[in-house]
């Protein structure tokens, strides 16, 4: 799956992942009134306003991204049926092309850990029958239960494949208070703890190569740019998930050391700056009407930012 992403990211010259992470606060009310003048303001109805918001906006970006990625806990707020509206969005977006990346951020051990690597990458066994679940394409994975929480999913996707983005140095403020701590590691050095789990995902991805990448990744925001200098050395074959961009503070001038020289390597994702671009000021022009027009703009914004600082490195 990862030669996928990289094909899509070479045919859009866009590498760049929305993050479908909808709210009902984003959705216009044009299309809530819709959706709850069938189903009444209920747990149903939202997730169908979250549905028919969602599928607007895939339409108007599709052509010109290579992937998206739902956040699973933006669903699972409504209950089964945000689940089901969530299952929706992925097939949807299967259908139109795009590489879906469920923001899962999953992290067991054991048969917990194989449960959810089956549900959301592989097959369950149902008699002599067997299913797809939620079918995402990647998923992201939180490593720091170690090896028992990972290996798991690794083997689902071998045997699917699929791929991981590993949860390496995240975007969020408080991130350092672990993920920063200095260790002793094997060969005498101190090292921060987010180099250390860097360089166990350089060694996990380099048992599952695609043509020019690993399809076992990395997520690591993009709210810290020369902790990405670094990890980008590290995990030479991982392609690197770089949340952060736009509404965290993140913008294309920093992204650039995440990159390879091919100017492949990474993917950066941008969540409520594309989908509720609608109801910032730059955008306003377009109105609530056309929110899925505002957010093809905010998308043709990013690439061209993201390209300008590229191109100037």
């Amino acid at each position: 799956m990862v030669n996928k992403l990289v094909e899509n990211i070479k045919r859009t010259g866009a590498p760049i992942v929305v993050g479908l992470d909808p709210m009902l606060k984003y959705v216009p009310q044009h299309i809530q009134k819709k959706a709850f003048a069938e189903y009444g303001e209920t747990l149903k109805g939202a997730a169908e306003a979250i549905w028919l918001y969602n599928k607007e906006i895939v339409d108007a970006v599709y052509d010109l991204i290579p992937a998206v990625k739902p956040q699973i806990a933006m669903y699972e707020q409504f209950g089964i049926e945000g689940l089901i509206a969530f299952r929706k969005t992925v097939a949807y977006c299967k259908e139109k092309g795009l590489v879906v990346i469920g923001d899962i951020k999953r992290g067991d051990i054991g048969s917990t850990s194989e449960a959810y690597a089956v549900g959301h990458l592989g097959k369950v066994q149902v008699g002599a029958n067997s299913y797809y679940g939620f079918d995402e394409d990647f998923v992201t994975v939180n490593p720091y239960l170690g090896s028992d929480g990972v290996n798991p999913f690794i083997k689902v996707c071998k045997e699917e494949k699929k791929g991981l983005f590993i949860l390496v140095k995240t975007s969020n403020p408080s991130s350092g208070e672990f993920q920063d701590r200095m260790v002793k590691c094997d060969d005498g050095t101190d090292r921060p703890l987010y180099e250390v789990v860097g360089e166990k995902v350089a060694q996990w991805g380099a048992d599952c190569m695609g043509d020019s990448y690993s399809y076992i990744g990395a997520v690591v925001g993009a709210t810290y740019p020369e902790m990405g200098k670094v990890l980008r050395k590290v995990m030479p074959k991982s392609f690197i998930l770089v949340p952060g961009y736009g509404a965290q503070g993140g913008k294309g001038a920093d992204l650039v050391h995440f990159f390879n020289e091919d100017g492949l390597g990474a993917i950066v994702n941008s969540s409520r700056g594309i989908i509720a671009a609608y109801q910032q000021e730059k955008y306003a022009k377009y109105g609530e009407e056309n929110f899925a027009e505002a957010s093809r703009a905010a998308v043709l914004e990013m690439k061209e930012d993201i390209a300008a600082a590229l191109a100037n490195r």
